[in-house]
């Protein structure tokens, strides 16, 4: 197991997949496993994944985050998340209510992070999309009609594994210390 700060340094999202590598089951599924896992307001797992790995619907899906002519990389990636958002319990709607929050949306975020760091730390890359055609999306992965996507993580092996440089605010611009 890597350290997790290294691993936190090394994740970086991927915009050119090897087309000839396809992704391993078993990976995809420690990566959901590690999903699964995540915390969300008073336990409510709002969250629905579907994991598209086949060359029949990867290429779908690949066409439907190519949505206002982004994401065209996409089109070399083998594998993707599907992240649905399911009902959240009473108590977290209730709190959500209170607080004029809605907790299901930091949830899936959560367990996005737990995603991407767990591909990264089985060699794999990932791009987070928000932007894509959501009722074909919906369509090709057979989603209800009432669902809402939320967002697609492209999986796939890197052409490269050169780490870019990150381009980060400092600390000094982002956190405040009460001490």
């Amino acid at each position: 197991m890597s350290d997790f700060f290294d691993l936190v340094k090394k994740r970086q999202s991927c915009r050119d997949y090897d087309e000839q590598r396809a992704v391993e089951r078993e990976k995809l599924e420690k990566i959901i496993n590690a999903a699964l896992l995540s915390p969300s307001a008073c336990n409510s797992q709002p969250w629905h994944f579907t994991v598209v790995n086949s060359k029949e619907k990867s290429p779908l899906i690949a066409a439907a985050v190519q949505k206002l002519g982004l994401n065209k990389f996409s089109s070399s990636c083998p594998a993707f998340i599907v992240i649905s958002e399911e009902s959240a319990n009473i108590t977290s709607i209730a709190g959500g209510k209170i607080r004029d929050q809605k907790f299901a949306a930091n949830d899936i975020g959560i367990a996005t992070a737990h995603i991407v760091l767990g591909a990264c730390e089985l060699g794999l890359s990932t791009c987070i999309m928000g932007m894509f055609h959501e009722e074909k999306v919906k369509e090709i992965c057979a989603i209800p009609k009432k669902k809402r996507v939320r967002l697609i993580i492209a999986v796939g092996y890197a052409k490269s594994d050169q780490l870019r440089e990150k381009k980060r605010k400092s600390a000094d611009q982002t956190v405040t210390y009460l001490v």
